[in-house]
């Protein structure tokens, strides 16, 4: 009997699981500029994205652990004077971040310590201003991404057509990497010795930095929409997305060793029009596909020169921009393996959790290999230098906690590039290495929702201290009364002797005396024990407000209606003293028409004493309807 196999895969059932936008990041502004960029950023601790800000570019930064609807103000990075287009934090600070902007500027950014998007009680949001500000490049800067490797080595693309390498310690460009067109996404091997680009030439380029020339340059996807490129960890292996020529999504897999072609020809997924962000986790070795405008996330496991589709998330909720936290922040209590967070509407940030459905009161080491633990391989300098290196790995069972309790995070540590502006807050020169390593004995503070543990410089190193939790920082604000604006007292009308005309003069009193009221009772005349109380009085006095200005259009529709019947009489009456009625569809008899007769003068005195009324009528119609 033939049987069936089934592959082995530990990943198998993966699921995605997302989160009510209750504990979501609510009351965003997410940008909404076009730049082909994935908009946010993350870490264990921070959120970071791109705002939708008036005079000048800016970025907001998310404490992961502020969860739910955010303040309308908050305190956000400024400094560009154009709007940001891309940011990327360091994989060696967790408060260190990096942006670059339309203005063609990259600057260098330090989280404030104890920072937090609330603020208290009568004191003011302050802005965060940047650390370092580089310039070298001529066009907008769309791209920022740190060396994996070594500390303190950022590269920047641009619409100048060139790939600029930074020395972040000494603020200088120490590479460029000239290409024929805009690039679309770049990527560094983990040793952070080659990069892999896309460009709108529709080449995939690999790039050996330190030479500052290609590897490697190739035909890509023929599509002439963007395409992307990631780098598959420690393997010599990249991943691309993009379109075909008939602008199908295709995804190819290349070896970086012989990539004329990618291995096995490319993929074809779908026809959506939207750009494919790929996302690589180099521990569980699966690929995430997330899509640029829609709501949906695939996932694939590589085994085999092949990539195995392993199932999708799906959500009503399209996204425009998204991002992985490091393996390091993930939650191994509840077997989480990734965890994204992706834009939705660009009003919120929701978190989605790939959980390995178990049940075990133990850590499963067998989906969690090590993981590389924040600290670098190698300095900037040595890099430069030409050395190359791996960053240690530490294991993810020391972020295990057997009884349930929430884990701790690393505390970044400070940094202080030689060419930031002179501030109490920035150390001296001759402190600036120090204060660049990472502590050698972390500091665990309160956690997020989906935490990491306090974990050791390498995996051979003794269990760190128990976490210190912190006290929350926001302070709430109780809620301060609405004052109402003070209406403007209108004028009283002129008034009038016409008999039509009685009910005007109490009309106008009566609005004028209401206003007066409405006054008194909002300004300071009058206190409330409480602002329902002080509500419920401005709602009383405008339902009187409301009924006296009903009465007054019942009074203007009376008027109107006398006036209407004075000028038929008026008609009826000059057509009887010209010699009878006027015959219907013919424009009445002129008052002057009778002048040169007895009774044609008592004709014309007697249409002037009416016209006099009519005009006065007229007049207080006209009063009333001001009022």
């Amino acid at each position: 009997m033939a049987g069936r196999f089934v592959r082995a895969s530990k990943y198998r059932h993966v699921f995605g699981r997302g989160t009510r936008k209750e504990q979501s990041y609510d009351n965003l502004h997410i940008s909404k500029n076009a730049w082909d960029s994935n908009i946010i950023k993350v870490n264990p601790k921070y959120l970071s994205a791109n705002w939708e800000a008036s005079g000048g570019g800016a970025f907001a930064v998310i404490p992961l652990d502020q969860r739910g609807k955010l303040p309308e103000q908050i305190p956000l990075f400024r400094g560009h004077t154009a709007t940001v287009l891309d940011t990327d934090w360091s994989p060696f600070n967790d408060s260190l971040i990096a942006s670059g902007s339309d203005d063609g500027k990259v600057f260098i950014w330090q989280v404030p310590d104890e920072f937090s998007l609330y603020t208290e009680e009568g004191q003011d949001i302050v802005d965060v201003a940047p650390l370092a500000r580089f310039s070298g490049h001529g066009r907008k800067v769309g791209h920022v991404l740190f060396n994996p490797s070594a500390e303190n080595v950022l590269a920047s693309s641009s619409g100048d057509f060139t790939i600029k390498i930074w020395d972040v310690e000494a603020g200088v460009a120490r590479m460029t990497l000239d290409h024929h067109d805009i690039v679309q996404s770049l990527s560094f091997s983990a040793n952070g010795n080659l990069l892999a680009t896309t460009c709108r030439d529709k080449k995939l380029r690999v790039w050996d930095v330190r030479q500052e020339k290609p590897a490697h340059e190739v035909a890509g996807h023929g599509g002439a929409k963007n395409s992307r490129v990631v780098w598959m960890g420690e393997l010599d292996r990249l991943a691309t997305t993009g379109f075909s020529r008939m602008s199908d999504r295709q995804l190819g897999l290349w070896d970086i060793g012989n990539p004329v072609e990618p291995i096995g020809g490319f993929e074809t997924l779908d026809s959506i029009s939207g750009v494919c962000m790929p996302f690589w986790d180099d521990g569980t070795r699966c690929l995430y596909l997330a899509g640029k405008g829609d709501g949906n996330i695939r996932y694939y496991e590589y085994e085999n020169d092949e990539f195995i589709y392993l199932s999708e998330y799906k959500s009503t909720e399209p996204q425009r921009g998204i991002a992985f936290v490091p393996r390091r922040g993930l939650n191994v209590n509840e077997n989480e393996v990734m965890r994204a967070y992706k834009t939705c509407n660009d009003a919120y940030i929701e978190p989605i959790s790939f959980i390995v459905p178990r049940r075990a009161e133990t850590f499963q080491s067998d989906i969690f290999p090590p993981a590389f633990d924040g600290t670098p391989g190698l300095t900037s300098e040595q890099w430069f230098a030409g050395e190359s290196g791996l960053p240690p790995k530490f294991d993810l069972e020391t972020l295990y906690s057997a009884d349930g309790a929430t884990p701790g995070v690393n505390s970044a540590s400070t940094f202080s590039p030689t060419t930031a502006t002179p501030s109490a807050s920035i150390t001296s020169p001759t402190q600036k290495r120090a204060s660049i390593i990472p502590s050698s004995r972390p500091i665990s503070i309160q956690s997020p929702p989906s935490p990491v543990k306090a974990r050791p410089a390498s995996p051979v190193r003794a269990a760190p201290p128990p976490a210190v939790k912190r006290a929350p920082s926001p302070v709430r604000e109780d809620p301060k009364p609405v004052e109402a604006e003070k209406p403007k007292p209108r004028p009283a009308p002129v008034q009038t002797q016409a008999p039509v005309a009685a009910p005007q003069p109490a009309a106008a009193i009566k609005s004028a005396g209401l206003s007066k009221s409405l006054t008194e009772s909002v300004g300071t005349g009058k206190t409330f024990n409480s602002v329902q109380e002080q509500l419920d009085h401005i709602t009383s006095l405008l339902e009187a407000q409301t009924m006296t200005i009903v009465s007054q259009n019942v009074l203007i529709s009376e008027i109107s209606k006398e006036l209407d019947t004075v000028k038929k009489l008026v008609t009826s009456q000059q057509a009887q003293l010209n010699g009878g009625a006027a015959p219907a569809g013919t424009r009445p008899a002129s008052p002057l028409d009778g002048r040169s007769t007895p009774r044609g003068q008592l004709a014309t005195d007697t249409l002037e004493e009416k016209d006099k009324v009519i005009k006065k009528l007229e007049a207080e119609l006209e009063q009333a309807k001001k009022a």
